[in-house]
């Protein structure tokens, strides 16, 4: 009753985690492997947490688009008791099998919404999901039994230093994989990925821009009151940028998105530009067509090569964050570097 007296929480709810009896968090286990066979325990850390599972999970709820289309890639929907937060349409592939999952909310979720879906195992991208004025704390529901997963990505100082965040991706689908007794799936997905990011890497040393230097390029995510918002040093576009051959123009700002201005994109003047198109999101600015139009308006920007002779690329604007669909992105990015001629 002391939970329900601060949190809030249904007796529901209080009743099914106390039977459920499928996933629990621990504060001193070690990061070590199942048997794998569903059912067996196992455990493992994510994002400082240590979590441990009797039994697989039964009523997964993902807080994110990126987090969902990683279950339902893995093929987990039917363990599925929720999702929230969709930013833009959910790729063919995984319609159907998002079809039979509950949304408990279109965008952000509360911790009411959360809580009446009755979760044993919730799932999130990033930290800043896990707040008091969304679905609550991690200390908060682990308290409660249930055990909360953050992306790998999210917290690169607590991972091995110097592993690149496409491999904490694939770290993310062989813990996922361990928890829910699919480490075969999840093998086979990490094993698919790692081929493609090879596969973008192949001509990176033959990549060549002005001046005999590596190509430059700007990222264009969003536009917001007229004011762009870039990839920077530590958003997923910079490695993306390493593996092509590539150098990301704000490599020096130390955000994942910063905002900057247009005289400063103007004065980087990158070989070419990249569009995040998120046009299913709906804000002012966010299509591929607003910001071309932005750039062509602009009487700096509008002035450079790369705008000028259309030296522009469109990719899905979800794509340019770290999700089971980033290598489609950076697919693009390769190919788009032969098309461009910087691929000599």
């Amino acid at each position: 009753m002391r939970h329900r007296a601060r949190f809030g929480i249904p007796l529901t709810l209080v009743l099914a985690l106390a039977t459920a009896g499928c996933a629990t968090t621990t504060t001193a286990v070690d990061d070590r492997a199942a048997a794998g066979t569903s059912g067996a325990p196992t455990a493992f850390s994510s994002c400082g947490r240590q979590l441990s599972f009797d039994r697989p999970p039964e009523r997964a709820v993902t807080l994110d688009q990126t987090s969902t289309e990683t279950l339902l890639e893995l093929g987990l929907q039917e363990r599925m008791a929720g999702t929230a937060n969709l930013k833009t349409k959910i790729p063919a592939q995984y319609q159907d099998a998002y079809a039979k999952v509950p949304v408990i909310a279109p965008k952000l979720a509360t911790g009411e919404q959360l809580r009446s879906a009755t979760p044993d195992f919730v799932i999130g991208g990033s930290t800043d999901l896990y707040t008091k004025d969304r679905a609550g704390t991690r200390e908060e529901l682990a308290a409660l039994g249930v055990p909360t997963f953050v992306s790998a990505v999210d917290c690169p100082r607590q991972n091995e230093a110097g592993t690149s965040p496409f491999e904490l991706l694939f770290s993310d689908y062989e813990r996922l994989g361990r928890a829910f007794g699919s480490e075969e799936r999840a093998g086979e997905l990490a094993r698919e990925q790692r081929a493609a990011v090879a596969k973008a890497g192949e001509n990176a040393s033959k990549a060549v821009g002005q001046g005999g230097r590596r190509p430059t390029v700007v990222y264009l995510y969003s536009v917001f009151n007229g004011m762009p918002y870039v990839a920077g040093r530590t958003g997923l576009p910079s490695e993306m940028s390493r593996i092509v051959g590539a150098q990301n123009a704000f490599d020096d700002v130390d955000e994942d998105w910063p905002e900057v201005s247009w005289e400063e994109v103007a004065r980087r003047n990158p070989d070419f530009i990249v569009i995040g198109d998120l046009s299913e999101r709906g804000r002012p600015g966010d299509s591929a067509a607003e910001k071309r139009d932005t750039m062509a308006a602009d009487p700096v920007v509008s002035r450079l090569a790369a705008v000028r002779e259309n030296r522009i690329v469109e990719v899905p604007g979800i794509e340019l964050d770290p999700s089971v669909r980033s290598v489609h992105a950076l697919g693009l990015l390769a190919a788009a570097m032969k098309d461009l001629g910087y691929v000599r």
